[in-house]
């Protein structure tokens, strides 16, 4: 072991040879770290350039609502038509959708003619309905006139208009099929109506195919991975009150009643934790089981508003929230029994957490710290979430190549059937667009992981501050800094930057490796290529375990440098080893004491994001996110989102518990070094706690 850090830390005078009076852990502190300072203010400023671009290219409007023949995004208003009011999609041919379902179909459902209408059309019973297509030419009727008379004005046509109606070329279609509202696109049910298809056939019309077909091909569109994944970007962007409330106020008040709790009823905590995790983790698992249909009435559906309650329609987003559900009651199961297992060990974490609580009942300050940090995040959020509903809405609206397809209409301008230009439109995503997402999601990782650390070095250096001002008095003993969580705060602004900005950078891009290779071996188990012999199948599965235990450690790590950082102001990496050589020379005392904490926090905050989770369920199930306008099209991932934003501001607000108990037991460990095995500064608490935990590994390895 090195040398005792001496005027490091605590009651040693300070560098320049005069008592410490303003600062007590001041030592020859410099600026660390600082290219990966310089390094993060860089990928700021891209960050803000990337955002830019988005803002510049994208339209949210796009992820919910589709294209019509024009390539005018339905719900939107353009320069030469105003479709404000118009969100729906309705594909006017029957036979186009029903060649674009055939295998050898040369057409594609995203070249069959499409407009934006405000509600599905019915068949009549008793009559032909008509489906028109935009007033334009001599058809002298404004927009609200043509959506007051249901989309139809047939009878203006002039016989040639009429003749080329019937041949299915427009500028009218009749309207044979049902429809319902399927995410905001016109679904065709294959249940023709016996009456309208007499008119038809009377009229003179073209055959017209009756098949399921007719519906599989708009349902196989509307279930692609894409359309179902802009849908759930899009809900985030409609459910934005839910995640300000369940994201950010929720957690924010039960973080600080748990603090509270933990500051006056430190005993009860361990126990009232473990019972309110497997509960919350059980209803939350029951709301997934509503959503499922696999208990009441109330599963996710893809029709939107009032339907023909003999519609049955599929949605790939039930599918998900099945597997969901299975995969909490697993989860649930597995907790249940894991808390059975460390009943024995609450009683030892109570003890860790009585120290903590004393440290934050002498350094007050400590609790509304936190709120400076999440409200830095609350707004750096705010500007990543607006961004990314940008960013993934961007691309450019391009006419599709159909050649040798038959997509003649009628052009009411040129007042004939025209075959040129008639194919539709779609949104083109270049590479850099992909590569400009990546690169945004890796920066919401990587500052979400700075402002932690940011959070924790400062509540290390307040803690050191108490911890190394405690044990025998003495005149040239100092006291307890004025306001230490500021002066903490004041020596990370000016020396430890750089060094919060690396270890955060180390975590943010070994999450961001394993994800890569964990979409490289779905990738890879789609296409059937997994290795078949069982030697690479073990390997192929290890390295997935190796992985995250990298990743685990590295957190670990990162911790424990972040206190080293506050305590000698060293850089990373020597703070790093620093703190590792620290916890190897005492892991027979701290190992099982600092573990046990660390898990009844970690179930502390998953009960206050599980309760945010369970308040967003609440949220979303009311009137508003039901209804047609602003319905979700499945709760699964602002629910995720909250549960995930509740974990971060948790994490800030339990880093004060953490941090208190790991910074008190790396000072325990430095100050045992410095006084040949006897800490001077520990608390008795403390020292009881580690000498009964050494005792029992000591008898656990004799016996």
């Amino acid at each position: 072991m090195r040398g005792p850090l001496g005027a490091v830390i605590g009651r040693y005078t300070s560098s320049d040879g005069s008592a410490p009076n303003d600062g007590i852990i001041k030592h020859n502190r410099k600026c660390r770290d600082i290219t990966f300072l310089v390094i993060f203010i860089a990928f700021w400023i891209s960050m803000i350039v990337n955002s830019s671009f988005g803002f510049n290219q994208g339209n949210p409007l796009r992820l919910t609502y589709g294209l019509d023949y024009e390539g005018n995004v339905c719900g939107s208003k353009h320069h030469h038509r105003d479709l404000t009011q118009l969100e729906l999609r309705y594909w006017l041919n029957p036979n186009q959708v029903y060649e674009s379902g055939l295998k050898d179909g040369e057409l594609k459902l995203a070249n069959a003619r499409t407009i934006c209408l405000l509600d599905c059309p019915a068949p009549s019973d008793d009559t032909l309905n008509w489906v028109c297509d935009y007033p334009d030419g001599e058809i002298r009727l404004k927009m609200n006139d043509w959506i007051d008379r249901n989309y139809d004005y047939f009878e203006f046509l002039t016989p040639e208009m009429r003749n080329s109606s019937l041949q299915l070329q427009g500028p009218c279609y009749p309207v044979i099929f049902p429809s319902v509202n399927v995410y905001w696109s016109c679904q065709y049910i294959a249940r023709a109506s016996n009456s309208s298809l007499r008119h038809w056939q009377q009229m003179g019309g073209v055959n017209i195919q009756e098949d399921m077909i007719i519906d599989k091909s708009i349902r196989r569109s509307l279930n692609s991975r894409a359309s179902v994944l802009k849908r759930y970007v899009a809900d985030i962007g409609k459910s934005w009150p839910v995640l300000i409330v369940c994201g950010g106020l929720v957690p924010l008040f039960l973080s600080l009643v748990w603090l509270f709790l933990i500051r006056h009823f430190v005993a009860a905590m361990p126990w009232i934790t473990v019972v309110l995790f497997n509960m919350l983790l059980i209803s939350v698992t029951i709301f997934y089981y509503l959503k499922a249909g696999w208990i009441g009435n109330d599963a996710v559906t893809p029709i939107i508003g009032e339907h023909d309650p003999y519609f049955h329609v599929y949605g790939r987003e039930l599918t998900h929230v099945r597997g969901v559900a299975i995969l909490m009651t697993f989860i649930s199961a597995v907790a249940i029994l894991t808390s059975i297992a460390i009943i024995r060990r609450i009683l030892m974490a109570t003890s860790v957490l009585k120290v903590a609580a004393k440290v934050i009942g002498e350094v007050q300050a400590l609790i509304i710290f936190p709120t400076i940090p999440y409200a830095m995040l609350a707004i750096f959020y705010m500007f990543w979430l607006s961004a990314a509903l940008y960013l993934f809405s961007s691309g450019q609206v391009v006419q599709n190549n159909c050649n040798n397809t038959n997509c003649c209409a009628y052009d009411l301008v040129l007042k004939k059937v025209n075959c040129d230009h008639c194919c539709g439109y779609s949104i083109r995503y270049t590479p850099h667009i992909t590569i400009a997402i990546f690169f945004h999601l890796f920066g919401c990782y990587w500052a979400t992981q700075f402002f932690v650390a940011s959070s924790a070095t400062v509540i290390a250096g307040s803690v050191a501050s108490y911890y190394w001002t405690q044990g025998e008095a003495s005149p040239e003993q100092p006291e307890i800094p004025f306001l230490p969580v500021f002066a903490s705060m004041k020596r990370l602004a000016r020396y430890n930057l750089g060094s919060v900005a690396l270890g955060s950078l180390i975590v943010s891009f070994v999450e961001s490796v394993r994800f890569i290779l964990e979409a490289i071996r779905r990738r890879t188990k789609v296409s059937g290529t997994t290795p078949d012999h069982w030697f690479w199948r073990m390997g192929h599965y290890t390295s997935r375990g190796c992985l995250k235990s990298v990743e685990w450690t590295i957190k670990s790590v990162n911790r424990n440098a972040y206190i080293m950082i506050a305590i000698t102001g060293k850089s990373f990496c020597k703070s790093s080893a620093i703190a590792t050589e620290l916890i190897m020379n005492n892991i027979m005392r701290i190992g099982k004491v600092n573990v046990i904490g660390d898990v009844i926090l970690f179930l502390g905050k998953l009960c206050v994001s599980l309760f945010s989770a369970l308040f967003g369920f609440l949220m979303l199930d009311s009137h508003k996110y039901r209804s047609s306008h602003n319905k979700v099209s499945s709760p699964l991932l602002p629910v995720l989102a909250c549960w995930a934003l509740g974990y971060i501001v948790a994490t800030l607000f339990f880093a004060v518990v953490e941090m208190s108990i790991d910074t008190i037991i790396l000072s325990f460990c430095q100050d045992s070094e410095e006084n040949q095995g006897n800490a001077q500064h520990a608390p008795s608490l403390l020292l009881e706690t580690l000498d009964s935990n050494q005792d029992e590994e000591v008898q656990r390895l004799t016996h």
